[in-house]
């Protein structure tokens, strides 16, 4: 029996949002993706701890592990830029659960992992209207992350059920998806699309 081990995340966005956000999360959560993370860069800091006690809640009801974008708040499940990982020490890491961390370069893929962070975020992969006039790094940059090193990469930056069956080839851990999860119809259907495409060319590999 082969075991589907590709992961699809979900990322936050609520300008992108065409409904009431916690209810789009409510919708998301029950999709079941294998991990949210709650990022919003806009709103201040009394915003953030609001929408994310609430975020974590709906996450936590639905089973499904939720992060928080590098609130400054060292406890749980965070993710964090490269930036900000850099300016936190070594031993603040063992507060933390699951750490993630966004990385642009194979050598800070290389750098995050010797920090200890359980995962890191490729991107962005494809041209996206969130990266807008950034050309894409591409599946060859892709491809040399993931050679590089031993913990979970995970792709970010224009994808779709169209396109996920080439994140899933170039050697990914999964796939992780803004906007697409902010707009679609149905997030139910939207992720067996997603997990459909990929399931294909993870047996294969």
């Amino acid at each position: 029996m082969i075991i589907f081990m590709f992961k699809i995340i979900c990322v936050t966005d609520k300008n992108l949002c065409r409904e009431d956000f916690l209810t789009r999360i409510e919708k998301i959560a029950s999709a079941k993706p294998d991990r949210i993370i709650f990022r919003d860069k806009d709103c201040s800091d009394t915003e953030y701890v609001k929408f994310a006690l609430k975020v974590l809640e709906i996450s936590d009801r639905y089973g499904v592990p939720c992060s928080r974008y590098f609130y400054p708040d060292l406890s749980g499940d965070t993710h964090f830029t490269m930036p900000m990982l850099r300016h936190i020490h070594l031993s603040e890491m063992n507060y933390l659960r699951v750490v993630g961390v966004s990385v642009h370069s194979v050598e800070e893929a290389v750098e995050a992992e010797k920090m200890g962070v359980y995962y890191v975020i490729a991107g962005h992969i494809f041209e996206t209207d969130c990266k807008k006039g950034l050309a894409p790094r591409g599946i060859d940059f892709l491809k040399q992350v993931c050679s590089a090193v031993k913990i979970p990469v995970y792709a970010i930056g224009g994808i779709n059920e169209d396109n996920i069956s080439q994140i899933v080839q170039a050697g990914a851990d999964g796939a992780c998806i803004m906007s697409g999860f902010m707009t679609c119809e149905n997030p139910t259907e939207y992720i067996e699309k997603l997990r459909k495409g990929a399931e294909t060319n993870e047996k294969s590999r």
